[in-house]
């Protein structure tokens, strides 16, 4: 076990700090739509122009720049509308800055693989751990030109980092490309160019308390009349006073609409977004706010009701139910997902699989599901599995960071909390102490399955083998307990084992004479002892 790394303690993750519903605006007329779209395109270009000012100021930005800014864009617009433009730059200017600084890290994980494959002899077979050399020359030759072009790479990133440059597109990157690959994306130009425009658009106002339902410039009443406040250059589409366009659609949001009504009933903020879905042609008012910051149970809350294993893999969720000594409750279950097609698809199948797995936790009367704490970063770079392209894809594939977060969401409106684990050795050891002892003719025990296992008993706290070795020195429990589920109040923890029979080994009868000796048929035996020492299940704590 001397190579055994040291395993991160579990915690209990953060609550989520944010809600947002949406609901349809439907039955808009002619003129609403043009309102709309008026109104998205002259806010959108505004958008652009501040987010290009803010991409020149790089590292030089300060308090003083983001005020001119803020004033030129007030002229133009509204104070209430420049706020939460420039708000929204520096959002994704920001993003803009984590996604470089990820990227840089993932040339710097490359470059190191690289570097160490190239020094080590061609044929050089590796391990587990850590890769071998290359096969052969050619390839040893590739290799070392593709280490030399992740470095330019590595380079330059790191000196536009240091310069405060970033590389954003307002509409996204991804449709940007599309524009090259429309046959290959089933598209016309017509078709691409709605799109771009509808996502490039900008209609959203941030929330202020105090002000009247919640916000001053998208005003949502009780009753679900949407009404905008229209920029200045654009004043002359109002059809109500001060400047404002009630829309003839109204809204009424079905989830979490008891508590939205209370937000803007006590006038508190709340941020809208308005935007089309040009594949349905629909246009959809989206409503966030914020939530207090909730302090996270402690971990013995969390605990004491048992837990919900949950092993994350390629296509499904492998789950058991543990009570709160570690032991298994029951059968494994298992909730299927398919991470094939569309994003829009994949999302669905993991929302879908989250809520049955949630549910079952509900019934079962745990307090919180034990969740490896995934990270697939240092893995995804294809110079550590470079010909296993299908293990990469896999990989790749898995959305652990909107799993995480969808996982902490849904289970807290259920009043479940979730424990982040240390995923190290899980689907080993589970394997190695549950699979073979859980398998029987009525139930198929899979690897998966018994990873849930080690997850759940380390999210309780339990070491995940099911019990320890025996005391070193004599068979006494002076050195030691023998059970590692035993609990410091659990009685006879501290006794030794009583003697399996009713006298010590070599001691005299109770009747004080001693037994003939066996060598005749009429051989008097001493009698079964009443009293025996049982050693407990090994499914059993305590």
């Amino acid at each position: 076990m001397g190579g055994v790394r040291e395993l991160a303690a579990s915690f209990v993750a953060p609550g989520p700090c944010g809600v947002a519903v949406r609901d349809r605006l439907k039955h808009l007329t002619a003129q609403d739509e043009r309102v709309l779209r008026v109104v998205g395109a002259h806010q959108g270009a505004l958008a652009s122009r501040d987010l290009k000012a803010r991409c020149a100021d790089g590292l030089e930005h300060s308090a003083d720049t983001w005020a001119a800014r803020k004033r030129e864009l007030t002229g133009v617009s509204s104070s209430r509308i420049a706020g939460a433009i420039t708000k929204a730059t520096h959002d994704q200017w920001a993003l803009a800055r984590r996604c470089q600084a990820a990227h840089i890290q993932n040339l710097a994980t490359g470059i190191k693989t690289l570097r160490h494959r190239l020094s080590l002899p061609i044929g050089q077979k590796g391990t587990k751990r850590v890769a071998g050399g290359y096969r052969s020359k050619n390839e040893w030759f590739r290799k070392s030109r593709r280490l030399a072009m992740l470095e330019d790479r590595h380079t330059a990133a790191v000196c536009d980092r240091q310069a405060g440059r970033v590389r954003v597109v307002r509409g996204g990157k991804r449709l940007l490309n599309t524009r090259h690959h429309l046959t290959q994306a089933r598209l016309t130009e017509a078709q691409w160019r709605e799109r771009w425009e509808a996502e490039r658009w900008f209609i959203a106002a941030d929330g202020e308390s105090g002000k009247r339902f919640g916000n001053e410039t998208i005003r949502v009443t009780p009753d679900g009349e949407v009404s905008i406040k229209l920029p200045a250059p654009l004043a002359h589409l109002a059809n109500a006073k001060h400047g404002r366009y009630i829309l003839a659609s109204t809204v009424a949001f079905a989830h979490r609409g008891t508590e939205w009504a209370d937000r803007i009933e006590a006038n508190r903020a709340v941020a809208y977004r308005i935007h089309l879905d040009t594949d349905r042609g629909r246009w959809y008012l989206t409503a966030s706010w914020q939530r207090p910051a909730v302090q996270t149970i402690p971990m013995e809350t969390a605990r004491a009701r048992g837990m919900i294993g949950v092993d994350t893999n390629a296509d499904h969720f492998a789950a058991y139910h543990l009570d709160r000594h570690g032991n298994p409750i029951g059968d494994p279950h298992r909730f299927p997902y398919d991470l094939s097609g569309t994003t829009t698809h994949r999302d669905a199948q993991i929302r879908h699989a989250l809520t049955r797995l949630i549910n079952w936790a509900v019934r079962s009367g745990v307090a919180a599901i034990g969740m490896e704490n995934l990270d697939f970063t240092p893995e995804k770079t294809r110079e550590k599995h470079g010909r296993r392209k299908r293990f990469r894809q896999l990989i790749s594939g898995m959305p652990t960071a909107k799993l995480k977060a969808r996982l902490v969401s849904m289970a807290a409106e259920h009043g479940l909390s979730v424990v982040a684990v240390d995923p190290a050795y899980t689907s080993l050891w589970g394997a190695q102490h549950w699979q073979k002892p859980l398998a029987t003719s009525h139930r198929k025990m899979s690897r998966h399955d018994a990873a849930g296992i080690a997850i759940g008993r380390r999210a309780l706290g339990h070491p995940v083998r099911r019990r320890t070795a025996p005391p070193p020195h004599d068979r006494s429990d002076r050195a030691g307990h023998r059970t590692a589920q035993a609990a410091p109040g659990d009685r006879g923890r501290e006794e030794t084992r009583p003697p399996a029979t009713d006298r010590p080994p070599g001691g005299p009868s109770p009747s004080g004479k001693r037994k003939r000796g066996t060598s005749a048929s009429n051989t008097v035996r001493d009698a079964p002892s009443t009293h025996q020492w049982v050693q407990d299940s090994l499914m059993h704590a305590g």
